[in-house]
């Protein structure tokens, strides 16, 4: 990608004057990732960055700080040069807070959730850094009702039980056309409690444990808040008996409709929320029903639905019969709550420069007055 970063001529409607634009690197960038996916999320900050010629300093999650150091060791033994690459631990406060808005620090690349991202925010306030945020969603799974349904299942399931659910993309809204709804349930049911849960490291391990505490507890209150609020419990529900307090069944909730708090809440685990729909405008209405805006799936054959679904969808990554797939050379981030700027792509990389405008005059006469502009 650092051989694709250029300028332009500009073709200005002055004769003696000769205009082009460079791009150069913004300095010391900060990066601050999550504990989830944390090696990827690293790669495609850091990667863009040093390839527009800046340096970084990362900040690791105080909950999984051992792999970023580990990241480090492998960066310095592939050669990188002492100071470009850069890993601080620490809570937000104050390791956070220092680095984010440090004077030096010219850009911020934040993953995370949203009330951290508002300190972040506030943090740049003080050196006026750049700053992209991805801040996870509630995103939409649509099934229509000429899906292929043993593709759409598998989807799904690897969309919302994957990692645990404990990911900014989680597909965490099923929206079914009615149809369809009743198969695909008993189908996606019979998967979910087949579900093999326990010790991440074993490979027969389908699904882990939630990282902490805090999610399970937040967790047993929206699936109980839920139930209150006229949710039906298909599958799950409850904590797994598997050897730690940990561990989350995998959990369907049928929905009777989007009010529910449960349906726009991002849970990290999981929980997935299920809408059925009859046309495809209440498709899309029950899609955008949200103040996030990170990714949506779409299952149909037919084309012209996928592409116009595709367009109206509000989210900044859409998967038409397929889900989680990513590149390096593609583009990722959201809008709304979902947060702004792109990681991965070579808008990634575009967003590590400044433009730089460059005027020449090319005329051999000397300026004619001090007060005239050319």
């Amino acid at each position: 990608a650092a051989d694709k970063i250029h300028g332009e001529t500009l073709p200005i409607d002055k004769p003696d004057m000769f205009v082009f634009t460079d791009r150069e690197p913004l300095g010391v960038v900060a990066a601050v990732v999550p504990w989830n996916s944390q090696l990827f999320l690293a790669a495609v900050k850091i990667g863009p960055a040093l390839a527009a010629g800046n340096t970084v300093v990362l900040k690791a999650s105080e909950h999984a700080s051992a792999a970023m150091l580990e990241f480090g060791e492998m960066i310095a033994k592939a050669g990188i040069p002492d100071g470009v690459v850069n890993i601080v631990t620490g809570h937000g406060d104050p390791c956070g807070k220092v680095l984010t808005s440090h004077p030096l620090v010219a850009r911020v690349s934040f993953t995370g959730g949203p009330e951290s991202a508002r300190h972040v925010i506030g943090n740049t306030r003080e050196n006026f850094a750049e700053i992209s945020l991805e801040l996870g969603g509630k995103s939409p799974f649509i099934v229509f009702d000429d899906a292929d349904i043993g593709s759409a299942v598998n989807g799904s399931v690897g969309g919302i039980f994957a990692a645990s659910g404990q990911s900014c993309v989680a597909g965490s809204r099923l929206i079914v056309h009615e149809d369809v709804a009743d198969e695909f349930l008993e189908r996606m049911s019979e998967v979910a409690r087949g579900v093999t849960i326990g010790d991440p490291m074993a490979e027969e391990t389908d699904m882990g444990p939630l990282c902490t505490q805090g999610q399970m507890d937040n967790i047993e209150r929206e699936v109980a808040r839920a139930v209150q609020e006229g949710g039906k419990i298909i599958c799950g529900g409850k904590r797994a008996d598997a050897g730690s307090d940990l561990f989350y069944e995998p959990t369907i909730i049928d929905c009777p409709s989007s009010d529910l708090h449960i349906v726009d809440t991002e849970l990290f685990g999981p929980v997935l929320c299920v809408l059925r729909f009859r046309t495809e405008e209440e498709a899309l209405a029950l899609a955008n029903d949200t103040v996030h805006g990170l990714a949506a799936g779409i299952f149909t054959r037919d084309s012209a639905r996928a592409l116009r679904m595709s367009r109206a969808v509000r989210a900044g990554i859409v998967w038409v019969n397929t889900y989680r797939a990513v590149s390096p050379i593609a583009e990722f981030g959201g809008m709304k709550t979902s947060g702004y700027g792109r990681e991965s792509g070579f808008q990634a990389v575009y967003d590590y420069t400044r433009p730089k405008t460059v005027w020449m005059n090319t005329s051999s006469e000397p300026l004619a007055s001090q007060f005239v502009s050319r």
